[in-house]
């Protein structure tokens, strides 16, 4: 029951409500897709996938990247158009053609890489459109009331007249999320809504889940993240290759048993053995801080080679302009920089790229691909002069690519595919690829595994680990902490732009719980 101009009657109109009641009354599915079949060149995305989804529950659908999930959300969505197979909503069959489709039909989705207008202010980006009109005019100060009454309704404490561009990337998330229900969808889908946020914004993201399902909204939540799913999940979907595996309740399934039916084995190691082992000083950072805000103050520590070394804080703690002070994109306000004992300035990207450095940012589409580029141009455009002046040799850069997609073990039925039609482990593992093809000394990583299956991130970690093996060193910023805690030899962290403290790896904390609750008590230090 969605108003002509997007009204939020409560959280979700009562005749939500009372439609969830009826069909779960029935025992029907408020979804149903069914042999759902995709192809792109090359590559049979979805092969008789399905999903059935009850109103009012928690439908969790996992698999490793590129197993399809995406690519099935996406044909549901009006993104995708499927080649064979049905959709039915409500017990309508349903082809949606387009986004705006879906939406006005009560299908919201919120995608794991954020799609917003950066210049234009929050409320802008919620009603971007369907605007609410006054005498042929956009209804400002009704607009704003709506995006302040929805904000509050889901706890977000956002101004709705900032620029969104200024919001962290977990307050954008927020704000896609508060997007969604304004729709008054019957279904909305969650791709990866977790990966930006603290744990104190995961809490509050499940209770607006709560509230959402108590009113018989139909949730699809796509995430690598177990623990979460085994939580918040009443049906579990597992797809692999393109194909469905299983569905099972959320309650007959452990960690041990979703990894089995996601990669077809047993995944007894979550984190590889550990072989490097640091040696010398390879960088020394004295007194960084960054010139304009936000920015880090005052950070200090060495990094030895071969040695990975862990970043760790809450959001707001800097980590991210740290790295992007130390590669040269940020300005450097005062502090001296190290390499081997030799100053270095890294005025610019470029610059820290000739002294060896390399950086994996943390959000992939904005600031990492050139996504209707191919896999060839995505690998080889960091190290684009060893390929020639005037003409590019493509002979050494289709070397190169395939060295990139045998070495990560990028799937891709070709390096001339467009990198979008990718998911996004396979992206990420390009994006790394890329760098370490310009033969770095340092390598600065911002979120390296965000949104990446359990199988893709073990493979990383291999890499992160074998790198250090050759001596390089590793800088790497990460919100999991078990992920610090299983491949890091020391954790720096950072609380509000300082750094608060080191914590080093295998000494007597308590064991592992111990560990976690040193980095938690030093990442609250200045807040």
């Amino acid at each position: 029951m969605r108003s002509g101009q997007g009204r939020l009657p409560a959280l979700v109109g009562g005749g939500t409500l009372k439609r969830a009641v009826k069909l779960m009354q029935e025992q029907t599915y408020l979804l149903e897709m069914t042999d759902v079949c995709k192809q792109f060149p090359g590559v049979m995305a979805l092969n008789n996938a399905k999903l059935h989804l009850r109103a009012g529950s928690v439908h969790a659908l996992m698999g490793e990247n590129g197993a399809g999930k995406s690519t099935l959300m996406k044909c549901l969505f009006g993104i995708y158009k499927k080649d064979a197979g049905s959709i039915r909503l409500e017990g309508r069959e349903v082809d949606f053609t387009n986004p705006r489709h879906a939406l006005d039909n009560g299908v919201a989705m919120v995608h794991q890489e954020l799609n917003q207008v950066l210049r234009r202010n929050v409320m802008e980006n919620v009603w971007l459109g369907r605007f609410p009109m006054k005498f042929g005019f956009v209804d400002g100060r009704r607009m704003y009331q709506e995006t302040k009454r929805i904000f509050e309704t889901l706890g977000i404490s956002v101004d709705p007249r900032v620029i969104i561009g200024k919001l962290s990337v977990s307050q954008r998330q927020m704000v896609e999320i508060a997007k969604a229900v304004s729709y008054n969808a019957k279904i909305l889908v969650l791709d990866e809504p977790t990966s930006s946020l603290t744990e104190n914004e995961v809490e509050h993201l499940f209770s607006i889940i709560e509230k959402l399902t108590k009113q018989g909204v139909g949730i699809i939540y796509i995430s690598h993240k177990m623990d979460e799913i085994l939580r918040i999940s009443d049906e579990v979907t597992i797809m692999r290759d393109g194909q469905w595996i299983a569905t099972r309740p959320a309650n007959e399934l452990d960690n041990s048993e979703i990894i089995r039916l996601m990669v077809n084995r047993d995944l007894t190691q979550r984190f590889p053995e550990k072989h490097n082992t640091p040696g010398g000083v390879l960088m020394e950072v004295k007194n960084v801080s960054g010139k304009y805000e936000p920015a880090c103050h005052n950070v200090s520590f060495e990094l030895r080679r071969g040695e990975v070394l862990g970043v760790a804080g809450l959001v707001g703690s800097r980590r991210t302009e740290l790295l992007n002070t130390l590669f040269g994109y940020f300005t450097r306000g005062e502090g001296e920089v190290l390499v081997e004992g030799r100053p270095i300035e890294n005025r610019t990207p470029q610059e820290a790229r000739r002294n060896g450095f390399s950086l994996i940012t943390e959000e992939r589409r904005a600031t990492g691909l050139f996504p209707m580029m191919n896999i060839v141009f995505n690998s080889t455009i960091a190290n684009v002069r060893k390929y020639g002046a005037l003409l590019l040799s493509g002979r050494r850069m289709s070397r190169d690519t395939k060295w990139v997609i045998d070495s990560i073990r990028v799937k891709t039925p070709s390096e001339r595919t467009a990198i979008r039609s990718l998911s996004g482990g396979n992206q990420q593992k390009v994006i790394i690829g890329r760098w370490l093809l310009t033969n770095p000394e340092i390598l600065l990583l911002d979120e390296p595994t965000r949104g990446i299956d359990v199988g893709a991130k073990f493979e990383i970690y291999q890499l992160i680990l074998k790198l250090a093996e050759e001596g390089k060193g590793i800088l790497m910023v990460s919100s999991e902490m078990p992920e610090l805690i299983g491949i890091c030899d020391r954790i720096l962290v950072m609380s509000n732009g300082r750094l608060a403290g080191i914590v080093e790896r295998g000494r007597d904390f308590g064991g592992v719980q111990g560990e976690q609750e040193t980095i938690l008590a030093l990442a609250a230090k200045y807040v």
